[in-house]
């Protein structure tokens, strides 16, 4: 058996150990997270300037950036070679698909059954309803998310065939969430992990 380490695109030649392999400019903002694809030749960072950036080693010159309209994400995990989750600031999980093109936003993962329509009600029988129930009106007050602060963290908890199939976020609010892919897939016609 050998203790010699194993080359790769990242390191064409063995190097001595803390030796720079490659730098990349993150634009505008520190990153905040940073994770290898499961195979080992991409690597994605997210940066507090609200970018998600990622980088193939075949082609260590051409960083994809992608500068989204969101609060910075904070945490990533690679669900698949050709996609990965981010969250943070926006507190709630946000997919992203690679590809040799660049990186694109996938979609918003935490989606919220929507409410029933409340009718086309007068004012005077809402504030009766109200008053009956002894309730005040908290249209506008809540969250559309799951967490109620900053996600700081994403782990992988099963994965099957190369793919994380259940992954747990955690966050300033307290809260531990489990995201199950594939009813996150049922719930978002169309959605591909």
């Amino acid at each position: 058996m050998s203790d010699k380490p194993q080359t790769s695109l990242w390191m064409p030649k063995l190097s001595k150990f803390g030796t720079l392999l490659a730098e990349f400019d993150s634009n505008n903002g520190w990153v905040h997270g940073v994770k290898f694809s499961p195979s080992g030749n991409l690597l994605a960072w997210v940066a507090h300037d609200s970018s998600v950036n990622l980088v193939n080693s075949n082609n260590l010159e051409k960083v994809h950036t992608l500068l989204t309209s969101n609060l910075p994400y904070m945490c990533l995990l690679w669900l698949s070679e050709a996609s990965f989750v981010t969250a943070g600031h926006n507190m709630a999980p946000d997919l992203y698909h690679a590809s040799e093109n660049g990186v694109t936003f996938g979609a918003k993962l935490d989606v919220k059954k929507e409410k029933a329509a409340s009718g086309n009600m007068s004012a005077m029988a809402r504030f009766q309803k109200l008053d009956v129930q002894g309730k005040a009106e908290t249209e506008g007050t809540t969250l559309e998310t799951t967490h109620a602060n900053c996600i700081t963290e994403i782990r992988a908890m099963e994965s099957a065939n190369n793919k994380v199939t259940k992954f747990s976020t955690s966050g300033k609010d307290g809260k531990i969430v489990i995201w199950d892919t594939e009813s996150i897939c049922s719930a978002i016609a169309g959605l591909k992990i």
